[in-house]
């Protein structure tokens, strides 16, 4: 039996109320918003103190994440011009998923006019979905090299160091010869964050030609650069990668890194893998790490289901040699 629904002047107050926590079972009242109700919200908005519109919007994002059948873009999208930077990244990241075009031209917006470095480097990372999406050919042409000429744009302007370097990692879905410029540029400089953002790149460029440049960088002495490498490594299912990888789970003392240690083996595969992450479940008790590693298992299985579909796809009238034969 469903639950009396819970008046929204109920959830208003709540949120108003500075002396308790607001209740976690209001946050669903902010998915699929209707638009009185937002009305209602925007009205008594600003007198939400910035901490409370913080801590409610991390956690909308966390429940988001969590539930797939909750959507709160309706709220976030009309939080984007709000006058708080706070609240504007807030919101991006709310809307990360969607893959609405009516977004782009707001996004592409913020990454060039807006007064927070903060907000313009969320706009640049956000933007990442449409240079994958227009490399898919899933969007109009257009709209793709809008995107890729404003982060163009900004990876090689003199603005926030930190934007640039973030428009470069959403730069590397694309298949233009200027970014592979870009990453290369980025990888040979003596500066440890531009090396991690090339890496990022890399990662996600589908493109072989990075092989070695990861392979090397796996073993780094600096975290930052080792860990980029390892996700890099996963994301291009790089092979040879997993002896390496292999010998990272015995020997590595960065936590953050073994975690993407563990994830990167659980995007390639192959022999022994199965075996040390389940060793390593057995010998794990901490609740977090064992969801983390049955997470990792549960991906690994359906990597090999990926390579068992591969073999048997394998048309035999493409071998040459049984070619051969018949003749």
């Amino acid at each position: 039996m469903n639950a009396d629904p819970i008046p929204f002047q109920t959830v208003l107050d709540a949120l108003l109320d500075e002396k308790k926590a607001f209740p976690r079972r209001y946050l669903r009242e902010f998915s699929d918003i209707r638009p009185l109700e937002l009305k209602t919200v925007l009205d008594i908005w600003p007198r939400v103190t910035i901490s409370r519109k913080q801590t409610l919007l991390e956690q909308l994002k966390t429940l988001a994440g969590a539930d797939t059948l909750v959507s709160f873009d309706d709220f976030a999208r009309a939080l984007l011009t709000d006058p708080d930077s706070i609240v504007r990244t807030h919101a991006i990241r709310l809307l990360h998923e969607s893959e609405d075009l009516k977004l782009v031209p707001t996004y592409l917006d913020m990454l060039k006019d807006d007064s927070d470095p903060g907000v313009r480097r969320e706009a640049a990372n956000v933007l990442n979905l449409f240079v994958h999406l227009g490399e898919l050919e899933e969007i109009p042409e257009n709209v793709y090299h809008q995107v890729e000429d404003a982060l163009l744009a900004t990876a090689n302007g003199e603005g926030d160091v930190r934007v640039r370097r973030t428009a470069l990692e959403s730069l590397g879905y694309s298949s233009r010869p200027e970014v592979i410029t870009l990453v290369e540029s980025a990888f040979h400089r003596a500066d440890p964050h531009w090396q991690k953002s090339a890496l990022h790149a890399m990662g996600r460029s589908a493109d072989d030609r990075w092989t070695e440049d990861v392979l090397d960088s796996l073993v780094n002495d600096d975290d930052r650069i080792r860990r980029a490498a390892v996700e890099a490594a996963g994301e291009l299912a790089i092979r040879s990668a997993r002896p390496i990888l292999l010998k990272m789970l015995a020997e590595e003392e960065e936590p953050d890194v073994t975690s993407a240690v563990i994830w990167s083996l659980s995007q390639i595969g192959g022999e022994d893998v199965r075996t040390y992450l389940e060793n390593l479940l057995d010998q794990t008790e901490d609740d977090e790490q064992i969801e983390f590693l049955e997470d990792a298992l549960d991906n690994l299985a359906f990597t090999e289901d990926l390579d068992r579909f591969d073999l048997l796809a394998f048309d035999p009238e493409d071998n040459p040699f049984e070619q051969e034969d018949k003749g």
